[in-house]
């Protein structure tokens, strides 16, 4: 009987092992990673592994995390330890939808032009988000996440006028994002480039007005920047920083004359 159970047991462990493969084989490699890791919030959403244990309490909730994109790598993140190596898997509405954030993340099953737009807008945000991230921490590559954003939206074609504004609405402070990063860059031209393409959207947009400004005094341009600080003036009056931009504009206009009047003086003269 022993060896009979015996025999039993051993056939059973290689159908249950032959078995075992066959699903394997047949499923994608993140269905086979489910298979070992923990539900996070219990819908199936956030996975996660536990390579290498950590100490101490979780993340607590007020904690701050350098370079966060995703709101499911986020919450994934605050139910880590210190010392603690985890991986975690993420279903689309946890990340980028279902669109996904090309080139960095794929698509997941559906084009970017039969995406509803509401969904595209809510990736477009999450990747300037992450650009505004990098930006405050004077990390000037954001400019990338920005120019990935304005991809996403030049590549969507519109079905109707509501669209099209939507998709201007959500350009416009990108385009006054890559030329704030510009100007940090010391690149006026660039940084004016999209400035104007701010004002294309909205002629009378205070920030658009204050760049170009700032741009053209950075170019020497003092007449063209005299302009659209005044514009921007007549908008916002009592605004310090226009105000203060425009004096020091002056300025830089009085010292240029100055030189020019005292050049030609000496050319006269001579």
């Amino acid at each position: 009987m022993t060896g009979r159970n015996g025999l039993v047991s051993s056939i059973r462990r290689l159908i249950s092992t032959e078995e075992r493969l066959r699903r394997t084989h047949s499923t994608s490699p993140f269905e086979q990673l489910r298979h070992q890791m923990s539900d996070v919030l219990g819908d199936q959403g956030i996975l996660k592994e536990v390579i290498q244990p950590g100490d101490g309490p979780p993340v607590p909730e007020n904690a701050s995390v350098i370079d966060v994109t995703l709101a499911g790598l986020e919450l994934g993140l605050m139910t880590m330890r210190k010392g603690e190596f985890s991986r975690f898997l993420l279903q689309p509405k946890y990340a980028y939808g279902e669109m996904g954030c090309p080139p960095l993340v794929p698509a997941a099953a559906e084009e970017q032009n039969t995406v509803p737009l509401s969904m595209l807008l809510e990736v477009v945000n999450t990747v300037r988000s992450f650009g505004n991230r990098c930006f405050n921490q004077s990390r000037h590559f954001n400019k990338d996440r920005y120019k990935q954003g304005t991809a996403l939206l030049g590549n969507r074609k519109t079905q109707s006028d509501e669209e099209k504004e939507k998709i201007k609405k959500a350009l416009l402070p990108l385009y006054l994002n890559l030329s704030l990063t510009e100007l940090r860059l010391e690149r006026p031209r660039k940084a004016l480039k999209y400035s104007k393409k701010a004002l294309e959207i909205d002629s009378a947009n205070t920030k658009a007005l204050f760049r170009s400004g700032q741009a053209y005094l950075e170019l020497h341009e003092y007449d063209s920047a005299q302009h659209c600080l005044i514009s921007a003036q007549a908008k916002k009056p009592f605004d310090t920083d226009i105000n203060n931009l425009l004096r020091k504009v002056a300025m830089c206009y009085k010292e240029s004359l100055d030189k020019q009047r005292e050049m030609y003086s000496k050319m006269f003269r001579t």
